[in-house]
Order: C-alpha cells, then sequence, then structure tokens
C-alpha cells in the first residue's frame, strides 16, 4: 500500500528508531484530523439542524467510537495506530526478547494492546471532556451563577486555580520526555508509549511484505470456517474491518488532502501560488495605439470621441 513507504526514507538506519520528526510528525496528525471534522459536522449541523444537529451534539462520543474501531483495526494487525502505520511505524512490546522479531502483522499482544487502545482513545476523549468542563465552569464563575458563599462555588474556583498547573505539569512531562528522546536517554517519546509498555520502530521489508499478504490469508480463513457460530464471527469481524477500512480509506485521503492545504497556504508558497492564480495584466487601451489623426478619432475636438454628440 501507498501509505506504507510515502514516509519511509531510502537511507539505511543502523537502529530501528524513529527520528523525532516522525514521532511527532504522527502525533500531530489524528490531532488535526480532529478539528477538522469538527468543524465540517459544525458547517453541516448550521446548515441543517434538522438532519445533523445529533451529529453535532454528540460529536465526542461518535468520533470516539469511530477513532476506537479504527485504532482497534490497526494495532491488532498492524501493530500501530493509524498515524503510526501512515508514517511507517509499528510499535514493539518492551522488555521482552521474544516479542522483539515480532512481525507487524501478528497484532499487539492483547495486554498491551488494551493499554494502548486506552492511552490512544479513552485518554484524549476524557481530555476534551475535561477541557469542556474547565471552560464551562469559568463562564459559570464570570456571570456568578452561584451564590458567593457557596461550597460548590469555592470547590470549582479552587479547581480552576489549580489546573493550569495540573496542565502546565501534565505538558512539561511529555517535553523532557522528548528532549530524553532528543539526546538518545530514553526509549519513548512519550510518557504514555512507556506506560503502555511498547516502544515505536520502522516498519522493516518483513512487515511490509506480511502486511500485504495478510489480507489474502484471512481470506482463505473465512473461507475454512463451517460452523454457526465461526460463521457469524467471522461475518462480524469481517463487517467490523469493513468498517474500520473504509475509515482508513476515508482519513487517509482527508489527511493528503490536509497535507495539501498545508503546502498551498503555507508562507514559503505564496510567490508560486500569486504567478499561477493570478490574472494576466490587462492589455492598453485600444484608442492609445492611434494617432491623433486616427479615423476612430473624431476630427473635430468639440465632438466627444464616446457619444459623437457635439460638447455643450
Amino acid at each position: 500500500m501507498a501509505e506504507h513507504g510515502a514516509h519511509i526514507t531510502t537511507a539505511a538506519v543502523v537502529d530501528d528508531q524513529p527520528s523525532i520528526f516522525e514521532v511527532v510528525a504522527q502525533d500531530s496528525l489524528m490531532t488535526a484530523v480532529r478539528p477538522a471534522l469538527q468543524h465540517v459536522v459544525k458547517v453541516l449541523a448550521e446548515s441543517n439542524p434538522a438532519h445533523y444537529g445529533f451529529f453535532w451534539r454528540w460529536f465526542d462520543e461518535i468520533f470516539t467510537l469511530l477513532d476506537l474501531l479504527l485504532q482497534q483495526h490497526y494495532l491488532s494487525k498492524t501493530s500501530a495506530s493509524f498515524s503510526e502505520n501512515f508514517y511507517g511505524l509499528k510499535r514493539i512490546v518492551t522488555g521482552d526478547t521474544h516479542n522483539f522479531q515480532r512481525l507487524a502483522s501478528a497484532g499487539l499482544p492483547k495486554k498491551q494492546l488494551w493499554k494502548s487502545i486506552m492511552f490512544l482513545v479513552l485518554l484524549p476523549y476524557l481530555k476534551v471532556k475535561l477541557e469542556k468542563l474547565v471552560s464551562s465552569l469559568r463562564e459559570e464563575d464570570e456571570y456568578s451563577i452561584h451564590p458567593p458563599s457557596s461550597r460548590w462555588k469555592q470547590f470549582y474556583r479552587a479547581f480552576l486555580a489549580a489546573y493550569p498547573f495540573v496542565n502546565m505539569a501534565w505538558e512539561g512531562w511529555f517535553l523532557v520526555q522528548q528532549l530524553r528522546y532528543i539526546l538518545g536517554k530514553a526509549q519513548h517519546h512519550s510518557p504514555l508509549l512507556s506506560l503502555a509498555g511498547v516502544r515505536l520502530g520502522r516498519l522493516t521489508a518483513q512487515d511490509i511484505q506480511a502486511l500485504e499478504h495478510k489480507p489474502a490469508e484471512a481470506s482463505m480463513m473465512q473461507k475454512s470456517a463451517r460452523s454457526v457460530t465461526e460463521k457469524i464471527k467471522s461475518t462480524l469481524k469481517k463487517a467490523m474491518g469493513g468498517i474500520a477500512l473504509s475509515l482508513s480509506t476515508g482519513l487517509s485521503v482527508g489527511v493528503f488532502f490536509l497535507q495539501f492545504l498545508e503546502w498551498w497556504y503555507s508562507s514559503e508558497n505564496q510567490e508560486t501560488i500569486k504567478s499561477l492564480t493570478a490574472l494576466p495584466t490587462p492589455p492598453p487601451p485600444v484608442h492609445l495605439d492611434y494617432n491623433s489623426d486616427s479615423p476612430l478619432l473624431p476630427k473635430m475636438k468639440t465632438v466627444c470621441p464616446l457619444c459623437r454628440k457635439t460638447r455643450a
């Protein structure tokens, strides 16, 4: 597939550990997809609230459910999240020499898989809900909805005062981990990977070959299922896989489109854009190409050259 080789460099490397630019790029991928989809849903909901208002009201839950299906599919099929697989990366179980040579097509072990899903899907959902709660409490505090002496107001004022420091400590934890990763002092650029018991590595040629042959093997296994239970399980897995594949294809196209828009509107390409989109310079007026004795101009200066009537 194209995404397996789109971001893999051709330079030979001794270590399979990706660079800081690769890991930061894959981290920012899903971060950019969420607000883009949210804006699309908002526009649809404003244009037709009766049909699309539901998706706007429950956007966080719907997005989390779709993200769960997508990430579970990729983690179990490619040992990587969608963004990691897009950049040619995989998750390798740490502290286990038996799983070090594990191919990406084998998927993550169940323990690391569910930990990864929790940090990839559940944690961002809780963070979004917490930010919305903080925003709502700040609005209540500004308009003084609760009495000044109420315990609830004292509690959420203390919460609002402590939240910036907690958030700063959280972001600082990630920043320190990235600095340690750049200096070669850590195997993980994110503490969440360490908590999940995995690290990131590049896809090898064997991994890519195994991923390309896996769909054919899966279809052969589905044909061999004969019992009713196995057929039901196979049908459900096929349906879930189809949904995840549709999401993957749509996101892949959307990501390429977002990258194109980012390049198109970047400051470095403004001169190129102007040269491509600017209208040609209009030619000079036709009457300037003729001399004063041109037949297009009236002989008498008292006659208007436009309406051909005598000036008053």
